[in-house]
């Protein structure tokens, strides 16, 4: 594990590791305290980035050589699964992730979306044949083909380090791209090993891959305004995600954005109440919350609002929190201090707005824990209810009927994820139908994997990421068409 006098050559420009003129520090969100010092990337080192990605984009064989690409990401995943340890250990002390979640979507699955993405460059069609047509008495024969879109800046934040960082950097290589990726100022010390891994472990050119951690937004400024940047593909809050498509207009690049959520898990009336009360107190516990796509909306019948109130509570106080590197907890903390106070900040709104705090909305000492929290008799139109908390906060909102309860779903400005509940399945997902999101769970059903397309609604964001379809947002169709002899 890195240490504060291990900052070392965290940057990769140009395919050197190099040391940043500055470091800025990275604090365990456990205890509070330091964990290590990270290289703070200039503004001038992200100008050198994209130069570097830009020529090797235009001036090698990567956007073209298939079988190094295929090597490459062989040799990438190799290198993530044979370091996955040294990776857990950091992911738990940097991003605060309990270490039960490291063995799923925090660490382990996102390093099988570069095995997945190896797999789908050997078999996706990178050509369509449209057919011969005859125009004025000639013949004309016509095609597709699918080519690399070009330099890629990639922003993630720092709620799932891996996942971001990898569910970017996988398509985007096995389409042709080139990258510069930049780390979350909370989180820069996983996406700093990243980087190590690639140029200590595979035969990536000089300039495919470069890897920032700053701490200044003038760096994130260059990547989306950049005349070299093709494409940028952002993770994050909606309000960034409208800062950052205005900074691309200038140049019209391709912008693909993962942006918030509040998500509403209805329960139906029809529903075994104990098993949605679990699954909507343990969903919305995962870690701390801070989760775009959580279940921080609970809708329930008005005439069982009490009775689901008290199981989920119940389940609430099951919940483990504590050091997330002991196995047996299932939530740890916030990442920052600053995230914990908007958190207590909407949570006490929301008491001074009407609704009832049943249990939770207290801090918990010593680093950045919050308890988990339940309020009851929410008004959907309240801010608790409409804004994204981040945080260990589930909002119960009562519906009357099916309709009441759809058009309380749908009244959001995002569309990311929900979920339904219901012992009769036909009804859930004729209802789950309704609801504009990407993505919908029916009872417990998980969505989120490497073959699994993932992206929202509204101002949930723009594109996909995985599956099939988080390929192509790296590739770009050129149609041709030759007249026949």
């Amino acid at each position: 594990m890195r240490t504060q006098t291990d900052a070392g050559r965290g940057l990769l420009i140009d395919g050197r590791l190099v040391a940043g003129m500055r470091t800025f520090a990275s604090v365990n969100p456990a205890t509070g305290e330091v964990l290590g010092l990270a290289p703070d990337a200039t503004a001038a080192d992200a100008e050198r980035s994209v130069a570097a990605a830009r020529a090797a984009f235009d001036h090698t064989t990567w956007a073209t050589d298939t079988a190094l690409r295929l090597r490459c990401l062989e040799q990438f995943h190799r290198a993530l699964t044979e370091h996955v340890e040294e990776l857990r250990e950091l992911t738990i002390a940097e991003v605060g992730a309990p270490r039960i979640l490291t063995h799923g979507a925090q660490l382990e699955q996102p390093i099988e979306l570069v095995r997945f993405y190896t797999d789908l460059l050997r078999d996706h069609p990178m050509t369509e044949d449209l057919g011969e047509v005859e125009i004025r008495g000639r013949r004309h024969r016509r095609w597709v083909e699918k080519e690399a879109a070009g330099v890629v800046a990639a922003i993630i934040p720092y709620n799932y380090p891996n996942q971001l960082a990898l569910a970017k950097l996988a398509p985007a290589l096995a389409a042709g791209c080139t990258v510069v990726l930049k780390g979350a100022p909370d989180t820069p010390l996983v996406t700093a090993a990243l980087g190590k891994l690639i140029a200590r472990h595979t035969d990536l050119p000089p300039g495919v891959v470069n890897i920032l951690t700053s701490s200044d937004a003038a760096v994130g400024e260059v990547l989306t305004t950049h005349p070299d940047v093709d494409v940028v593909t952002f993770t994050g809050s909606t309000a960034t995600g409208r800062r950052i498509m205005a900074a691309a207009s200038g140049t019209i690049k391709r912008v693909f954005l993962e942006l918030g959520g509040k998500s509403a898990m209805i329960v139906l009336d029809d529903a075994d109440f104990a098993a949605a009360a679990q699954f909507a107190a343990f969903t919305i516990c995962s870690h701390a919350g801070q989760g775009c796509a959580l279940t921080s909306r609970l809708l329930v019948p008005r005439a069982h609002h009490d009775e689901i109130v008290e199981q989920v509570a119940a389940n609430m106080g099951r919940v483990r929190t504590g050091d997330p590197a002991d196995p047996k907890t299932f939530m740890g903390p916030l990442i920052s201090e600053r995230q914990r106070d908007k958190v207590d900040g909407m949570v006490a709104r929301a008491v001074e707005g009407g609704a009832t705090l049943v249990t939770g909305g207290r801090r918990i000492d010593p680093g950045y824990f919050y308890e988990p929290t339940l309020l009851s008799n929410v008004d959907p139109s309240a801010e608790i209810a409409q804004e994204e908390v981040f945080g260990p906060v589930l909002a119960v909102i009562p519906y009357d009927d099916d309709e009441h309860a759809v058009r309380i779903a749908n009244d959001s400005v995002y569309g990311l994820s929900g979920a339904v509940h219901s012992r009769d399945t036909d009804r859930a997902v004729a209802l789950a139908r309704r609801i504009r999101t990407g993505t919908f769970s029916i009872n417990g059903g998980n969505y989120f994997a490497p073959d699994a397309p993932f992206g929202g609604y509204k101002q949930s964001g723009i594109g996909r990421e995985m599956g099939v379809a988080g390929l192509e947002e790296f590739l770009e169709r050129k149609t041709f068409a030759a007249v026949v002899a």
